[in-house]
């Protein structure tokens, strides 16, 4: 396939499971993230310090061609309502959506040039939570909410050449949501909530992502795609 691609957030987590993906078929992977986590070195990554939340962000390292790009930063910010200060709702705002905004402009021109021959695909990240309504979500859920939101304003905006599409997991086992697996009958727990008996892993998002990032999805876009366990539509 080919191709160079931005993933922001890809040094932990899903990310660095989707870099690690992309590694046999890409050109170019750029990770940007505040800081290196766990990525490890190698020939077609190069790595770039950056915090979505600070202004004046600079993308000009990045290549002048990208076929795909990915945002990945969020925040699991689980409290009740009364609890939660409006500055709460604005960090969370920061960084799933602001960030998204500061990090979509910013490659867009890139983004732009390597749709010549083929659409190029941007991906976000949601929350079962925006659909399903769950209880302790408010200010995650209403960030999030708002990256369906653009999601599906900017796959019209930028169609026929780039495509943006939108993933909404449940609970997975990652660096951020470590505090939900600090022990076994935590795990147990989780699981059972679930119609497949388990929570999700980095590679059911990785490998969702890389499939919307690959022409396999070319006639996808303005899509938010549940992968959940069943949580947002099966009941057992």
């Amino acid at each position: 396939m080919g191709g160079n691609f931005v993933i922001a957030g890809g040094s932990k987590g899903i990310g660095l499971e989707l870099v690690n993906q992309l590694m046999p078929i890409a050109d170019r992977i750029d990770v940007i993230s505040r800081s290196h986590g766990q990525l490890v070195d190698h020939e077609k990554v190069v790595r770039h310090t950056m915090d979505f939340t600070a202004p004046n962000l600079d993308f000009s390292e990045i290549p002048d061609v990208v076929h795909g790009v990915v945002y990945c930063p969020g925040t699991i910010n689980l409290r009740s309502f009364r609890a939660l200060k409006p500055a709460d709702f604005v960090a969370d705002f920061e960084v799933n959506l602001v960030g998204a905004v500061k990090f979509l402009q910013g490659c867009l021109p890139a983004l732009k040039k390597g749709a010549t021959e083929q659409t190029s695909s941007v991906v976000m990240f949601s929350t079962v939570a925006a659909s399903q309504g769950l209880s302790m979500h408010a200010s995650v859920a209403a960030a999030k909410g708002a990256v369906e939101g653009l999601t599906r304003s900017l796959a019209a905006e930028w169609a026929p050449k780039i495509r943006v599409n939108c993933i909404a997991p449940a609970l997975t086992d990652t660096p951020l949501a470590s505090r939900f697996f600090s022990s076994p009958e935590n795990c147990e727990a989780m699981a059972a909530k679930y119609p497949l008996g388990r929570t999700g892993l980095p590679t059911d998002l990785a490998s969702t992502a890389r499939f919307l990032l690959t022409s396999e999805s070319s006639w996808m876009t303005g899509q938010v795609l549940a992968v959940d366990g069943g949580m947002s539509t099966v009941r057992k």
